[in-house]
């Protein structure tokens, strides 16, 4: 039963960013008002979600929703990555408009990278590490000065359930450089959607937003190490199964 939710689910997916993906790109050509066409990236991006909740069985549930600053004042969110799941659910159960930070070859995607390129996201070239940063200072700079919000994955990749990867400073750097708020997010999404992973399981995701974390007087290394303790620890308690056998190696 997974595996035929799973196709199902994808070919949900597939049927309906066709056409939104069109109607994206036509408004772009017609200089339609960015905030119009984030708009309706997010209606797409909902069909999906709630394509997971009927198809799959996935739900989610959002704790610490006090955590995040007033619409409008600028803040870098720094999420947990462990699949496609979180990347799709943020920005529909976020209050504020954001703006991903992500690797430039997902423009290449049919119809899904065409759209995203229309919208204010920051797409960079990692090979070029210092331009990269460069650009994702410049861009994002502007677009905390227009309230939108920034969200990185600060591990860079989606990481397997019960892992974690190395925590690159490039989110911390800019918050410390624009002189915004960080926020930590837990997502314990790998228990239904596994790291790629085509076949994905019924359950529930839970999205932990953590207190905002100031930058003014930080260092990019300091930061972003208390925002990887914050995530990991709050892992271990949404996620305990996953991180069992840490218990049993002490």
């Amino acid at each position: 039963m997974p595996v035929l939710r799973s196709l199902l689910h994808m070919v949900w997916m597939l049927l309906t960013v066709i056409p939104v993906a069109l109607v994206l790109l036509c408004a772009a050509g017609l200089r339609i008002n960015g905030k119009r066409l984030y708009r309706i990236a997010v209606f797409w991006l909902g069909l999906a979600i709630s394509g997971a909740r009927y198809i799959l069985g996935i739900r989610y549930v959002v704790e610490g929703r006090e955590n995040l600053p007033a619409p409008g004042q600028p803040a870098v969110l720094l999420v947990k990555h462990q699949s496609t799941y979180e990347t799709f659910l943020m920005p529909v159960i976020m209050p504020n408009d954001l703006a991903y930070v992500f690797k430039r070859e997902l423009l290449y995607v049919p119809f899904f990278g065409w759209a995203i390129g229309c919208l204010d996201m920051v797409h960079i070239d990692r090979k070029l590490k210092s331009q990269a940063f460069n650009k994702v200072v410049q861009q994002g700079r502007e677009l905390l000065a227009r309230g939108i919000w920034v969200i990185m994955f600060p591990e860079g990749t989606r990481i397997a359930r019960g892992q974690s990867g190395k925590y690159k400073s490039g989110g911390a750097r800019l918050a410390i450089e624009t002189g915004v708020p960080v926020i930590p997010v837990a997502v314990n999404s790998g228990v239904c959607w596994p790291r790629k992973a085509f076949v994905k399981y019924p359950g529930t995701v839970t999205v932990s937003i953590g207190p905002m974390i100031s930058s003014q007087g930080r260092q990019a290394d300091e930061l972003m190490g208390e925002v990887q303790c914050w995530i990991e620890h709050e892992m271990r308690r949404l996620d305990p199964t996953a991180y069992a056998q840490e218990v049993n190696r002490a």
